[in-house]
């Protein structure tokens, strides 16, 4: 297994989540369903503010020296981000999403590059729906600026896959593998969990 054969996996085995992950119930789910543009943007920087902060502790005790290079790279990129999403708001008291202390509880060079890409595709698949809702919401401006911020987390993708094939080898993917699958796993969780208790159905009506 080498860094493509790691991220098809991950797709692949959870295709079904991060569709879901992706879908507009996502912002519902992750907005306790006001969809309005303050209740989209803190949902945002909930996400920005888990990640800076999972990041900057990896980065404190990591012993691969790559890793924990891109892992700081990543904290500051995230800090930034909340920064800017914060701005926007009048006010904000970060609660980060419960996949992010999943994220605190990998440890492992391998666990944690597949915690990254993991969360990383996830992250993606949000963004992805926040730029949708400004586009509706008919503020170009801010759909703009989040599709700078996916952007990003997409050229993040390609330093996870290439941090991969420099540090794995062996049964270090599978581990990796497996840390991916349960992050995708947590988010998921923690969507359905967010529908349900709103009386949403998770699941897509055909």
């Amino acid at each position: 297994m080498d860094a493509s054969d790691l991220v098809d996996e991950v797709r692949d085995e959870r295709e079904t989540e991060l569709s879901r992950l992706g879908s507009s119930k996502s912002l519902f789910a992750a907005t306790g369903g006001e969809m309005d543009a303050d209740a989209v943007l803190a949902a945002a920087a909930d996400v920005a503010a888990g990640a800076r902060d999972a990041y900057r502790g990896w980065a404190d005790d990591e012993d691969h020296g790559d890793a924990a290079a891109l892992f700081a790279d990543v904290a500051d990129a995230e800090a930034d981000r909340y920064e800017t999403i914060a701005g926007e708001l009048d006010d904000h008291d970060p609660d980060p999403p419960r996949v992010y202390d999943h994220l605190d509880g990998l440890d492992g060079t391998a666990e944690r590059i597949g915690g990254l890409l993991g969360e990383t595709l996830v992250t993606d698949a949000h963004l992805g729906q926040v730029v949708g809702f400004f586009v509706g919401d008919a503020d170009p401006r801010t759909a703009s600026t989040f599709r700078g911020m996916g952007d990003d987390v997409e050229d993040r993708l390609d330093r996870v896959l290439d941090l991969a094939d420099g540090a794995l080898d062996g049964d270090e993917f599978e581990r990796a593998l497996a840390a991916a699958d349960g992050v995708v796993g947590a988010a998921y969780d923690e969507y359905v969990d967010s529908l349900e208790t709103q009386g949403v159905n998770p699941k897509p009506v055909c």
